[in-house]
């Protein structure tokens, strides 16, 4: 992958993370497990999002600027479900929910970040994303 700027990476911020939450947000609102109110649903849509996408789109392409892009992928994509599924956890999983529960919650949380980063790379193979200096 070739180093962004500084500048592009900032640019993209904004775009990808509303990107993103148009994608993660409906899978959330359907699988996250039934205890969890669709306000709650809605809010780990755009709330989880925000936490792990800057660092993502701004830390990680500067850590691994060198990497090829298959490495930056296998970082990013490994650390957003992780974090998002610890925050989730910490904000929103009491000892009175059951297990079930929990691990569907994490699988609804995995399987949205998988379908944004399947969205994402479509988008990138079809050139939808020409715009992005860095490709």
């Amino acid at each position: 992958m070739n180093e962004p700027t500084a500048h592009e990476l900032w640019a993209w911020l904004i775009p990808g993370y509303l990107f993103t939450i148009a994608i993660e947000t409906p899978v959330l609102l359907l699988l996250l497990s039934h205890p969890h109110r669709w306000p709650r649903r809605l809010a780990a849509g755009v709330w989880l999002t925000a936490c792990t996408y800057p660092i993502v789109v701004i830390a990680l392409p500067v850590l691994l600027g060198q990497e090829p892009r298959w490495r930056y992928l296998a970082v990013a994509e490994t650390f957003a479900p992780l974090a998002e599924c610890a925050l989730f956890t910490l904000a929103f999983h009491t000892a009175a929910l059951r297990r079930r529960d929990r691990v569907q919650d994490w699988v609804a949380i995995t399987l949205a970040n998988l379908s944004s980063f399947i969205v994402g790379e479509w988008c990138w193979d079809h050139g939808w994303l020409n715009w992005l200096a860095w490709k």
